[in-house]
């Protein structure tokens, strides 16, 4: 297609979006070169820049409103209903096209921004004119904001000074053990975060934000605040690991300041002091810090490499250091028949280093220890520690290596009160759970979804690397047992020397024995620094790994609190929200940290703090591989992480293990972390915060309510089953708040009830009406604690639209079976179109085999004039006119609508132990029973006696009563009083007769009994008129409801409740006619009046199947 030449338009600025009348406006008022002709439908044909975009023009050759796909469309999306920055909507599209006069507004004909392809979105867009744009924030790549920054963490305190000490304890190989055990949940989880963080733009708040975005508040809420305050405590592990290893040097040197343990604390709070400061200095003098910290490390790493492999002095001998190489093969060892070898000898039979006779005490007396002359050796054996020599005298010669001190520290050696496996896991796991340190800073990263990932997991693997090549490389040359002095030195071979040092000519027999020996593995934390080549840099290694920890944890704890804060979950703790300068820094949470670690600090003793925050870090851990398999398993339109290498059943075994993990280590910890967790998720559904992020918890409530509402569309309907599912024809719920609690009270955990209006006018006019009030009136039922749902239709008159609603109301068997409204008071003066549409509904939902529910109140149930807003006409007439009252409640803020004050009713009051009156007149099914039955049941109304009536003979009151007592039982109601009303059938009072003869005098034909034909005739156009025939052939039903009214009077005129069966008005039954039954039945009376009437099917049975 030929490109069409484009108009050119002055330069001009638009921001915001754009809209038909902004698009078709004119300059000085009058009509633009640009507008279309008037009453035009169409996009004009014309390649103008109207839309927007001269991309569009130029991609479709003719000028349109629509828009390409951008990336500003799509930003700062919080739910579907959100409008779009610069994409038009669907009126702009739909609608005919009209001039509005007054705008012109030139799009910007930048190509990049029309392809939404700018750099900053809409949360970094640039300041308004005229004023300073706002420093750029500092942002990190993988490697430095995420792979280094794990990497410290997890390279912290436990790998220099209780690695060896735990690799001493538990052994090489178990060690290995508690090392991938830790690896495998430290790796599921990285698996499990990568996938999180890749669903979606990650902002600020680390854990907290994914946690939270992805199982939504209650559980996000409280797993930041415990995640938070874990990262707090460790802060204090890691500097308490810096002070320990200070305090060594200090006491190596004779130069403590106090005593050991005192000297923890001070250097601790001046160490926390100094990290404050740097953090303190903003995120860019941390990551140089983290840097510096980073190299200092690996140098170290290679130090201690290097060590292992050089020769050891006999310092380090003494120390308990052997390096890689053998035993000295020294001068042979005489065994006589009968020796045991000592435990961890090694001899292999050899030469002898002489042929020359010499005496037993010459043996034990010389330093070397010749053979005896004649016995030369013939082959080569090797006699294992614990054997016994039984040939002859023979000669061997020491042999020892590295493989027998790895061999020693291969298998466990339990020692002190941590001395078992999940005592030592307890104090290594937390040297794995730096891995959160990336995702902590999540905002301040330059790409999170990337670098998450990336980083997270490239630290999971070098540091497991580092960790398994440190523990076999240090158990394969240290002893775990040696004093340190010089003059342990003995000979090979000497009488009384256990261990194996004594092959290496070293005793350590005495310390070992009274475990009072200070080096070795069991008992020097600081062997990496022996080992090494040079000592120094190792600590100069532990200094960068403690501190470098502490700042990362230092940083963290703030960030994620700082999120947590500013979504207000929780109480009292706004204040720590405030961010400072271009990184919004928490000052006030740096400060809150720092007053939490000195604390901990004080504590002095690192195997103490470190089971503390064991817990709560696998239970951070549980809860993001359940957030990832959550999300995986509601499948959710929503959850495309762009990380594809994750399980969701992988995620499940690591949340599993994670839980089995935290009870293995300390039960009664893991108790704790979980009693905090529940008391912090029930505050968060008890204040039930106004947010919305789209949770899986969401997604997955969605998945039950559609998997159970279909699979009840499978079950079979059964009378012991039945609910009352109510229809409730509410209008707006405000408006009538009496009928919405008497409902909810009866059907709140127990069955459906749905919130009915009808909208009555034109549906271009009501739509609009209708999508911006529907949330606030069911947000109004939330804030009054009604569980209902709220609906409405649009329709020419009221009951067109209750035909709607009756029809198309539900889902499944999840449908209204009963239609509730209240009582029209003003049927007298209302419209007698009114008046007949009313009674058409009652007839309408029985046609439907709805049950049919009405209550009357003597105050009326309508509200809406106190509360100033729109009264539907059709159920109330107003002293204004509809038009006005539609117009009122046009313009009501949905916001102000779901604030307003709660109107107080009866049905939220205590009742006290009044009666609950039950008038069952007519076999309706029991539908007349059970409400009240229900609504007994409540708190409310449970003081409340329920009494039944009903009609019978004088001559056979008891029978009938024993009749009614004995049907009512097998119900199992609970109902015992019963009464019979004999008198039902009297004449009333000529002045009540007189009254009914009255309330229908003006809806009276007053035909004189002509012929059909002709009272028809009269009738047309009023069907609601009564004529003389129909007075007389229903006088006895309508004497009737005058006797019933009077007995309510004497027997219940101070029940709290009255429940009556009204009579059913035939189809051909003038409406006026009806209404005055109605009227004449529930009249004068004080208590509500409920007016219940079943489908005359059986919804009580006392069968059990």
């Amino acid at each position: 297609m030929a490109e069409l030449p484009i108009v050119e338009l002055p330069p001009a600025r638009c921001s915001g979006r754009f809209t038909i009348s902004t698009l078709l406006g004119t300059e000085e008022g009058g009509r633009g070169p640009y507008a279309p002709a008037e009453g035009s439908g169409c996009d004009s044909t014309q390649p103008t820049q109207l839309s927007g975009s001269t991309l569009c023009t130029r991609t479709f050759g003719y000028n349109t409103v629509d828009v390409v796909p951008a990336y500003d469309h799509y930003a700062n999306s919080k739910g579907v209903v959100d409008t779009r920055k610069g994409r038009p909507s669907l009126a702009d599209l739909h609608s005919i096209l009209k001039p509005d006069p007054g705008h012109l507004c030139a799009p910007v004909s930048d190509l990049q921004r029309s392809n939404g392809l700018a750099e900053a979105g809409p949360e970094e867009a640039p300041g308004e004119p005229g004023t300073d744009p706002a420093p750029e924030p500092v942002r990190f790549g993988w490697v430095k904001g995420v792979m280094i920054r794990c990497m410290l963490n997890i390279w912290g305190v436990i790998l220099y000074l209780r690695l060896p000490w735990i690799t001493a304890q538990a052994g090489i190989a178990l060690t290995w053990l508690i090392i991938l055990m830790s690896v495998t949940v430290t790796t599921i989880t990285g698996l499990s975060i990568s996938a999180i963080s890749t669903n979606g733009k990650v902002k600020s708040g680390g854990t907290y934000f994914l946690i939270s975005r992805s199982l939504g508040p209650e559980l996000g809420g409280s797993i930041g605040l415990i995640f938070a305050f874990a990262n707090a405590v460790a802060v204090a592990m890691h500097t308490v690991g810096f002070a320990e290893t200070v305090r060594d040097l200090l006491q190596e040197h004779n130069s403590l300041i106090v005593d050991p343990t005192n000297d923890i604390r001070i250097i601790g709070v001046v160490t926390v002091t100094v990290l404050l400061g740097i953090s303190l200095a903003g995120m860019e003098w941390e990551a140089k810090a983290q840097i510096l910290f980073f190299l200092v490390i690996l140098v170290s790493f290679i130090n201690y490499l290097v060590g292992t492999v050089i020769p050891a002095t006999a310092e380090k001998q003494a120390k308990g250091f052997f390096s890689y190489r053998g035993g000295s093969a020294g001068p042979s060892t005489w065994l006589e028949p009968g020796s045991l070898l000592l435990l961890g000898e090694t001899f292999a039979m050899g030469k002898c280093s002489s042929l020359r006779d010499v005496s037993k005490s010459s043996v034990s007396s010389s330093h070397g220890l010749p053979a005896i002359s004649g016995v030369p050796p013939s082959r080569t054996e090797m006699l294992q520690p614990g054997d016994r020599w039984s040939g002859g005298p023979k000669c061997f010669s020491s042999a020892s290596s590295p493989a027998d001190i790895f061999a020693q520290n291969f298998v466990p050696n339990w020692r002190g009160p941590e001395g078992s496996f999940f005592s030592l896991f307890s104090i290594f796991f937390p040297s794995a759970t730096g891995i959160l340190a990336g995702a902590n800073i999540s905002g301040d990263l330059k790409d999170p979804a990337v670098a998450i990932p990336k980083g997270t997991l490239m630290a999971i693997f070098w540091t497991t690397v580092s960790y398994l090549v440190l523990s076999a490389t240090i158990g394969a040359c240290v002893v775990r047992d040696a004093s340190g002095s010089l003059n342990d030195s003995v000979a090979l071979g000497s009488p009384g020397c256990e261990g194996l040092a004594c092959a290496f000519g070293w005793n350590f027999t005495a310390c070992a024995q009274r475990q009072s020996c200070r080096y070795g593995l069991s008992n020097y934390y600081q062997s990496m620094s022996m080992v090494s080549g040079f000592g120094p840099l190792i600590t100069a290694g532990i200094f960068g790994a403690t501190l470098s920890s502490a700042l990362a944890c230092l940083v963290s704890a703030p960030k994620v609190f700082q999120c947590l804060c500013r979504d207000q979950l929780y109480p009292l703790i706004g204040f720590f929200g405030k961010g400072y300068g271009r990184n919004s820094e928490p000052i006030r949470g740096y400060m809150l940290t720092y007053v939490i670690a000195v604390g901990f600090i004080l504590i002095a003793e690192l195997n103490a703090i470190a089971p503390i925050i064991s817990n709560f870090f696998l239970c951070s851990y549980a809860l993001i591989n359940f957030s990832c398999f959550h999300a995986s398993i509601t499948n959710s339109p929503g959850w495309r992480p762009s990380f594809r290498y994750y399980s969701k059943w992988a995620a499940l075994f690591g949340a599993a293990i994670s839980v089995v993990i935290m009870f293995l280590l300390t039960w009664w910890a893991a108790l704790i972390a979980f009693g905090i967790v529940i008391f912090l998720l029930g505050y968060v559904l008890y204040k039930k915060p106004d947010v919305n992020w789209g949770s899986s918890m969401q997604a997955s409530s969605y998945n039950m309510a559609l998997n159970y509402s279909v699979g009840l569309s499978e079950v079979d309907e059964h009378i012991k089953n039945y609910r009352p599912q109510c229809l409730v024809l509410t209008g707006p719920p405000s408006f009538r708040p009496a009928l919405v609690d008497f409902v909810g009270t009866f059907t709140k955990n127990l069955s459906l009830m749905l919130c009915g209006n009808v909208l009555i006018g034109p549906r271009k006019q009501k739509m609009p009406e209708s999508r911006l009030m529907a949330d606030g009136h069911t947000k109004w039922l939330m804030k009054r604690k009604i569980k209902a749902f709220y609906t409405d239709v649009v329709a020419e008159n009221l009951r067109s639209g209750v035909q709607m609603l009756i029809q198309a109301a539900g889902l499944g068997k999840m449908r209204p079976n009963i239609l509730v409204l209240g009582y029209k008071r003003n049927w007298r003066t209302g419209s007698p179109q009114s008046l007949e549409d009313y009674v058409g509904i009652l007839h309408d939902a029985f046609d439907f085999k709805y049950g049919v529910c009405l209550i009357r109140m003597k105050e009326g149930l309508n509200v809406s004039r106190v509360l100033q807003a729109h009264v539907n006409p059709t159920f109330e007439a107003a002293e204004e006119n509809g038009t006005r009252g539609r117009a009122a409640l046009s313009t009501v803020d949905p916001t102000t609508l779901a604030s307003a004050q709660q109107a107080s009713t009866i049905f939220q009051s205590e009742q006290g132990k009044k009666t609950i009156d039950i008038y069952w007149l007519f076999d309706d099914g029991g539908l007349t029973l059970l409400i009240p039955y229900l609504l007994g049941r409540k708190k409310r109304w449970g003081k409340c006696k329920i009494r039944v009536f009903v009609g019978g003979q004088i001559n056979r009151m008891d029978e009938e009563r024993k009749v009614i007592v004995s049907l009512l039982s097998k119900f199992r109601l609970g109902f015992h009083e019963v009464h019979i009303l004999p008198d039902i059938n009297e004449k009333p009072r000529p002045e009540h007769i007189k009254r009914f003869d009255d309330l229908i005098a003006p809806f009276r034909l007053n035909d004189g009994f002509k012929d059909v034909a002709m009272v028809n005739e009269m009738r047309q156009g009023c069907p609601w008129k009564i004529s003389d025939e129909e007075v007389d052939k229903n006088r006895v039903k309508s004497l009737r409801q005058v006797r019933l009214n009077e007995i309510l009077l004497d027997y219940s005129r101070d029940a709290a409740l009255i429940a009556i069966t009204p009579p059913v008005g035939r189809k051909g039954c003038p409406s006026s006619l009806y209404m005055a039954w109605l009227e004449t039945l529930s009249q004068d009376l004080r208590p509500p009046i409920i007016l219940i009437r079943g489908n005359q099917e059986n919804v009580l049975t006392f069968y059990c199947q």
